[in-house]
């Protein structure tokens, strides 16, 4: 992974430094931050982008009963699980608190668990608590010899771009196909085009990385979470742990909860959110001009200015000197700010205001 970060360094990306301390101070061994020096725009997005994934992390799950636990543990299910499926699982609190988003698929031998590196040790040793007698064995993944560098391909272009290695791409979202070039997993669209992870050793993907840049956008960590919030795919992370049951963040609406699978932790809470229909909230698409918004930050209603009536679930950079970001909030106020552009602001009720932008499915909340 240090050869892949020093080949990224080589290329303009930035190295993160440790907090408090100078960009200067930081070794081209770090993991590169979330762009080359220019954030990638919507339009970019849209033609054809390809960026260094350096953020997320990757728990692998062996053993006879790898499945079975999982299937345990998770709002979604596992025992049914084919090498050719790529599935979104949610991991919850007794109370039915998201702890961790996962996306998830598996191979012959492992079942694999893709969230943001950052909480990756925390969860890892949760889950290994429960393993008890189970033939279950967890270990951090992030650098099996297969999965050491992660690529996201996306845009009008990322199937012309993908083809010079993969002869078969996946057909469908949330789908994979395995090839010498390594495991290829499609994900959700987002502005109508495919958009797909591409997990390979470090050098395949220095082979490939010009051939790539030469015809898509180049782009890292942010440029991947801008495509994943307007795929409307939330991911967990530390500050927002626990805040959201899955329906909040539009999880059972992306396939990520399973209703007719057994007990897992919180699964009474999840199962009653959905069947007496008292959820009233969802998560959609905004944009938020000159702010510095964060997971985690509060929205206000202008209407109910003492109160925060939503949170960011993510945000990234738009390119265009602000940010876009999926907001987890109360319907009412979805109604409102989808009408009154200034109706729903970030931060208090006198800060920036937030645009409402055109979910890609069906919110379909359950009180509308």
């Amino acid at each position: 992974m240090n050869n892949w970060n020093q080949f990224l360094a080589a290329q303009g990306a930035r190295p993160v430094p440790p907090e408090g301390a100078p960009d200067s101070t930081v070794p081209a061994t770090a993991s590169p931050i979330a762009d080359f020096g220019q954030s990638l725009t919507v339009p970019q997005l849209q033609d054809g982008f390809v960026a260094a994934i350096t953020d997320q992390g990757l728990i692998g799950l062996d053993g006879d009963d790898a499945a079975s636990f999982l299937h345990g543990q998770l709002t979604n299910d596992v025992e049914h699980l084919n090498q050719e499926q790529v599935r979104l699982a949610g991991y919850c609190t007794p109370k039915g608190r998201l702890l961790a988003s996962f996306l998830m698929w598996r191979n012959a031998t492992t079942i694999y668990l893709q969230l943001p590196r950052a909480i990756q040790p925390a969860i890892q040793k949760r889950l290994q608590m429960f393993v008890l007698r189970a033939k279950a064995k967890l270990h951090d993944a992030t650098a099996d010899a297969a999965n050491q560098v992660v690529l996201g391909v996306g845009g009008r272009q990322a199937d012309a771009a993908l083809s010079a290695w993969f002869p078969t791409l996946p057909a469908t979202p949330f789908s994979k196909v395995e090839h010498a070039a390594g495991t290829l997993l499609r994900v959700a669209d987002a502005f109508g085009s495919p958009r797909y992870q591409w997990l390979a050793s470090a050098a395949t993907a220095r082979d490939a990385w010009p051939q790539l840049t030469a015809r898509l956008a180049k782009g890292g960590n942010d440029a991947w979470q801008l495509a994943e919030i307007h795929a409307g795919i939330p991911q967990i992370t530390a500050a927002t742990q626990e805040q959201f049951v899955p329906q909040m963040v539009n999880f059972e609406l992306l396939g990520g909860v399973n209703f007719k699978k057994g007990c897992y932790p919180g699964q009474e809470i999840v199962a009653r959110s959905q069947y007496l229909g008292k959820l009233k909230r969802r998560t959609t698409l905004v944009s938020i001009a000159g702010a510095s918004v964060a997971a985690g930050g509060e929205l206000f209603a202008v209407s109910d200015p003492d109160q925060p009536c939503g949170m960011v679930v993510n945000a990234a950079p738009n390119g265009a000197g602000g940010v876009d970001a999926l907001v987890e909030m109360k319907l009412g106020a979805i109604e409102a700010g989808s009408s009154d552009a200034g109706a729903v602001r970030y931060g208090s009720a006198q800060g920036a205001a937030v645009q409402f932008l055109p979910m890609p499915y069906v919110l379909d909340a359950l009180d509308l």
